[in-house]
């Protein structure tokens, strides 16, 4: 199986976790990255890093989108001492790389996993109409639930994916055959302070992935969120929002993907997802063997570091 990882990896390590996990997912070639909101390639050159970490240097990395689809920035990154330790150079690249990059897995017959704004799937349709209709993308995001029981009062906007681009995820809705990664089923599967000590010991991506994990849970405050919600482990490091995406377009045999019919709505620039009897086929992912996962992920980043 081909796959392109379409990625803002930078910010919430979830990114770099999901990377790893792929690059020891057995029977997987990864043919592409392209970054998204990376306005100065520093995004694309955190990828390069940790796949030259993982002996890896061979998969073609292209920075993407700057800004969304409407001049907005997307998102910081956090301090750069603390998340990787070395210096690790920015990788820039021209505006139309990215898009060629991607039509370029396409025609290899990729599966496009979108773990990030969608910003480069929509540019790619508007600069090549018709390049993105039925190309599969599974994408991380939509709302189509509440959270279920002991969890936050989250609702659609905390869909960072999706409303820091809207516009692009409603392109992207419109063209692709699109499987979507609901937060709320992916906010099930957690990492957890437990699983650090042999995520560090499994090499020196995993020893990196610890170490940014660990510096997210304090910024983020994750370890005081899983305290205060019932349905979250008291070690709660970080939602696994990213790594389920990916073993979603894996055909991971853990995850229970049925076919809907969904349409988006767009009110005051926040893009929502909707059950409708008229709207488009989408596959949608409603459920996961959570207990499953927590082995699945960590074996293929032990496994991706032989």
């Amino acid at each position: 199986m081909r796959l392109h990882l379409d990625t803002d990896l930078g910010g919430d390590p979830d990114d770099v976790c999901a990377l790893a996990m792929v690059l020891g997912w057995p029977g997987v070639e990864i043919v592409g990255v392209t970054t998204t909101g990376d306005p100065d390639g520093r995004r694309a050159g955190y990828a390069e890093h940790c796949l030259r970490l993982a002996g890896r240097p061979d998969i073609p990395v292209v920075a993407g989108a700057g800004t969304s689809t409407t001049g907005v920035p997307m998102g910081g990154l956090p301090d750069h001492a603390r998340y990787w330790g070395v210096p690790v150079d920015p990788r820039p690249a021209p505006p139309e790389a990215a898009i060629d990059l991607l039509e370029r897995s396409i025609d290899q017959g990729a599966t496009i996993a979108a773990i990030g704004p969608f910003t480069n799937l929509a540019r790619l349709h508007q600069a090549r109409p018709g390049r993105l209709d039925g190309v599969p993308v599974v994408a991380m995001g939509g709302w189509l639930r509440p959270l279920g029981p002991g969890l936050p009062a989250w609702g659609p906007d905390m869909d960072w994916n999706t409303q820091c681009d809207p516009r692009a995820a409603e392109l992207m809705a419109g063209h692709a055959r699109l499987t979507l990664v609901p937060l709320p089923v992916a906010a099930r599967s957690h990492l957890r302070a437990a699983h650090l000590p042999r995520l560090a010991a499994s090499g020196p991506l995993g020893e990196l992935l610890a170490r940014q994990c660990e510096a997210y849970a304090v910024d983020a405050g994750m370890t005081e969120l899983g305290r205060a919600h019932a349905g979250l482990p008291d070690d709660l490091v970080n939602f696994h929002w990213d790594p389920v995406a990916c073993a979603v377009a894996l055909g991971w045999s853990g995850a229970v993907v049925q076919e809907q019919r969904v349409r988006t709505v767009l009110e005051a620039e926040q893009l929502r997802f909707e059950d409708d009897a008229g709207g488009r086929r989408t596959h949608v992912l409603t459920d996961l063997d959570v207990q499953a996962f927590d082995d699945t992920w960590i074996e293929a980043v032990e496994r991706a570091q032989r």
